[in-house]
Parts: structure tokens; C-alpha cells; sequence
């Protein structure tokens, strides 16, 4: 019995040698800037953290992608390292905000995300085979297809999913990779300008021309090629709805 007692109050010594060991560990780097985060809401916090919402900080988290795009193609490492953080510290917040609104959190971010890799990579970690790009593309296709069918976010056309907040020329390249995928739209049905561009060269000093054009004149070359775009985009569905 004295032997029993003996081991017991060893694992409650244990337990307790454990507990102060956890408390005094390290704490990894991704837990300091949620902590971080969290402190900056409160009411102790910094006065422009706590005055933020999802719609104040959309656009913040469009600035900071286009910053890591300047460091990428700068090929500056150090600059990317820091632009990837701003991009991390746009994923944190909006979790820190879910969080106080109590929808989900930055762990359920991350669970979301391992879920959707595993579940849309079932050649990596399951049974199903591919062989190229092209079948891991129409797999992750399909898989999203039966994802969102019978939900609010279901696809039934072959146009949807296109961000409406892409600048225009983003815009219209989707759409035109989204319909030709679909059989919607061939090449030759297009309105060819007078002189089509040859090379990719000559394609990138046309557009330019075009848009230097368009400012002299007073006009947004944007606006006017998002226009034109819903626009076809219209026609588009419309040809779709009359084939099926």
C-alpha cells in the first residue's frame, strides 16, 4: 500500500514538474503575434486597432498582396519576408475579429485550410490517380464542384466564381479562359481590332497605347474594359442558358 501511495505522489509531482515546464516553454512565434493581435483589441489597445471591422480592412489586404508582388519581382528576400508578414498579419486580424464575434478563429482557419488540401489532393493522400496538371486542375475542379453543390455558394454556371473586385484586364481574362473552357466562346467569334498584335511584346505596347489613349481622351481605361466585359459576360450566359 505504502508502495501504491509512494508512486502516486511521484505522478503528482511529475505532473506538477510537467505544468511548470509548460508555463516557462517558449512560446512558438505564431502564438506571440495572435496574442499580439488580441492585445492591440483591447480595451488597453491601440485606439485604431480597436476601431476596425472586416469592410474597414478589405482593401488593406489587396495593398499588401500588391506590395508582395513588387518584392517578388524586385527578387528581394528580405522584402518578401517582411510583405508576407503584413499579408499574415491581414489573415490574423480578421480571425481576431471572428474570434470576438465568436464564429471562428485563427485554429479554425487553419483546420479549414488542412481539410481542403487533403480533401481537394486525393491523388497525394488518397487512391485516385493523375498524371499531369491538367488532370490535378480538372480533379480540383470537380472536387470543388461537388463541394459547394446544394449550397449557397453552388455553381450552376460555368461562368461563376470569377471575383467581381478583379481589376479589369484580370476580369476579362477569366471570363475568356472560363468560357472557352466551356465551349462558350471560340476564337473566331471574336471582334478582332484592325491590327492584332503578333507576339507578346507588341500585345503589351498595344494595350499601353491603348490606355494612354483612352486618358488623353478623358475616359478610364479600366472602367471602360470592366464595362465591356459585363457586358460579354451577359451575352455569355445568355448563349449558355439557350444551350442547355
Amino acid at each position: 500500500m505504502s508502495g501504491m501511495r509512494k508512486s502516486f505522489i511521484e505522478i503528482i509531482l511529475l505532473f506538477f514538474k510537467w505544468k511548470e515546464l509548460a508555463m516557462h516553454a517558449p512560446k512558438s512565434n505564431i502564438q506571440q503575434v495572435l496574442e499580439i493581435m488580441a492585445k492591440l483589441r483591447a480595451p488597453e489597445g491601440c485606439p485604431w486597432d480597436q476601431e476596425q471591422n472586416h469592410e474597414s480592412l478589405r482593401f488593406h489586404a489587396v495593398e499588401e498582396v500588391y506590395e508582395l508582388i513588387d518584392a517578388i519581382e524586385a527578387d528581394d528576400d528580405q522584402e518578401m519576408l517582411e510583405e508576407l508578414g503584413d499579408v499574415l498579419l491581414q489573415v490574423v486580424f480578421h480571425c481576431q475579429l471572428a474570434a470576438e464575434r465568436k464564429v471562428f478563429d485563427f485554429d479554425a482557419v487553419c483546420q479549414a485550410l488542412c481539410d481542403k488540401l487533403i480533401r481537394r489532393h486525393p491523388h497525394v493522400f488518397g487512391d485516385s490517380k493523375v498524371t499531369d496538371v491538367e488532370g490535378v486542375w480538372n480533379q480540383w475542379e470537380s472536387i470543388k464542384l461537388a463541394e459547394k453543390k446544394g449550397t449557397q455558394l453552388e455553381r450552376n454556371s460555368a461562368l461563376d466564381g470569377i471575383p467581381k473586385h478583379l481589376p479589369a484586364l484580370h476580369y476579362a481574362e477569366k471570363l475568356a479562359k472560363k468560357a472557352r473552357k466551356a465551349k462558350l466562346m471560340e476564337t473566331a467569334t471574336l471582334q478582332a481590332p484592325l491590327s492584332i498584335p503578333s507576339t507578346p511584346k507588341a500585345l503589351g505596347q498595344a494595350l499601353l497605347e491603348l490606355s494612354m489613349h483612352a486618358q488623353a481622351k478623358g475616359w478610364s481605361a479600366e472602367a471602360m474594359l470592366r464595362k465591356a466585359t459585363q457586358e460579354k459576360e451577359r451575352e455569355l450566359r445568355a448563349n449558355e442558358t439557350q444551350r442547355s
